[in-house]
């Protein structure tokens, strides 16, 4: 089959766009506001955009809490969701009303960042303190401003527990991440191999 995106006329019952561009990670977002409400919500629009600086970023349907909070902190925290945090996770998903802490809905406890102000999840195996770079609404080709908000920020510091950590790197399988598949589907990682990026050119090293 073959559609344009103009009208989305594709005839399936649903959007397949999400179920294409995945697995992807999902940043699990914790933030606090000036007045020091705390907020924690998944983002399956996420990723790491950069290495030197390190940078990641996290897209906001709308100006909800989460994105609200780390633009006027300047802040915010991007906690790894594993599999055995997928129950908890989902929880903090509900449209709570805002300046409810997601923390309590979900049973989940704040552990204390170093740097910034917004707590992380004590639970998790790894989190990234973040300071906010950048936020914007994205445009499309006609100029239209998107409803979405895109954050950018620096990673300032990491903490990961040393209880995932196999031969002084990241164990997969141990860490357990989860990804974001599209519609109402997730999943871990099962299988994990290793390539090695080819040296010649003509790729013949491979």
């Amino acid at each position: 089959m073959y559609y344009t995106t103009d009208n989305n006329a594709h005839g399936l019952p649903h959007d397949p766009f999400k179920a294409i561009v995945s697995p992807r990670p999902i940043g699990w977002i914790s933030t606090k506001s000036r007045e020091g409400a705390v907020n924690l919500a998944p983002y399956s629009f996420f990723n790491a955009i950069s290495d030197r600086p390190k940078l990641v970023m996290f897209s906001s349907a709308g100006m909800k809490d989460t994105a609200s909070f780390a633009i006027e902190s300047g802040e915010f925290v991007a906690n790894l969701a594993t599999r055995d945090l997928a129950v908890q996770l989902n929880k903090t998903s509900a449209q709570a009303p805002r300046g409810t802490s997601e923390f309590a809905v979900s049973g989940l406890t704040e552990a204390p960042c170093r740097i910034v102000a917004a707590p992380r999840v004590a639970e998790s195996p790894a989190a990234l303190e973040c300071k906010v770079t950048h936020s914007f609404r994205p445009e499309g080709l006609d100029g239209a401003v998107s409803d979405n908000t895109v954050v950018i920020g620096q990673v300032v510091a990491i903490h990961i527990d040393e209880a995932i950590l196999k031969d002084g790197m990241i164990d997969m399988a141990l860490a357990a991440p989860l990804a974001r598949l599209g519609y109402l589907d997730y999943s871990v990682s099962d299988e994990v191999f290793q390539m090695r990026r080819p040296r010649m050119p003509d790729a013949s090293d491979v």
